[in-house]
């Protein structure tokens, strides 16, 4: 379902700035989630396809306000590290500490291919550059995977809502059953994860108990 209030906001932002500000509303996107791509990147098509704005400024704007904002969000990572990105994120409404915790996992466990990929996933296509940033991935490889991630992500939608024309507001539907199954599948990656970790510190020598090694020395002494 359509977010009334925030459709009006990227309308009125792009009648003030054109395609400018479609680029505008996608950095703000990237760096403050909540704010639905599937809304922003579908109404500039649709606005492009009425004369309102060019179409290959809109693709170019909202691909420039993606790295914009994935940069944003690489330094705050880099600067802050990622426990106090964690209490942050605590704090600011509609932001789960747990979509923050299953990126984590996925950059962990995809690495560089998490940024690209990651960047044509909900949630995670704005959150993934936090742990790049927390882990200082190499900024030129990070500005590379962002820019081609996000160019197919919102070309995408763009063309999406130029060709539905006014019935734009379809993709919303189709992203919201994607993000479900996405976000589902993530949350198992991460027990998966945990489970791995556990099973290994235990495997090791937990607390209170000795490694194998020092079992071994201990039964020919």
């Amino acid at each position: 379902m359509i977010d009334s209030g925030a459709a009006q906001w990227v309308t009125d932002l792009m009648s003030t700035l054109g395609s400018p500000g479609a680029g505008l509303a996608i950095a703000l996107e990237n760096i403050f989630p909540p704010l639905p791509s599937e809304v922003i990147l579908p109404l500039a098509g649709f606005t492009a396809s009425t004369g309102g704005m060019n179409l290959y400024a809109a693709l170019l704007w909202t691909t420039i306000g993606s790295v914009v904002g994935a940069l944003a969000l690489y330094g705050i990572g880099a600067a802050w590290g990622r426990d106090r990105v964690v209490a942050l994120a605590a704090k600011v409404p509609l932001v789960k500490v747990a979509d923050i915790e299953r990126t984590e996992a996925w950059f962990e466990r995809h690495g560089t291919k998490a940024v690209f990929f990651g960047r044509m996933i909900p949630v995670f296509r704005s959150l993934v550059s936090v742990p790049a940033g927390v882990e200082r991935m190499r900024l030129p490889v990070f500005l590379t995977l962002t820019t081609l991630g996000s160019a197919l992500w919102n070309t995408a939608f763009v063309l999406a809502g130029f060709f539905l024309g006014a019935q734009w507001e379809l993709v919303s539907g189709y992203v919201s059953a994607y993000s479900k199954v996405v976000l589902a599948a993530a949350a198992l990656a991460l027990l998966v994860l945990i489970g791995l970790r556990v099973f290994r510190s235990s495997g090791t020598g937990g607390p209170g108990g000795r490694a194998p090694k020092e079992d071994a020395r201990a039964d020919r002494s």
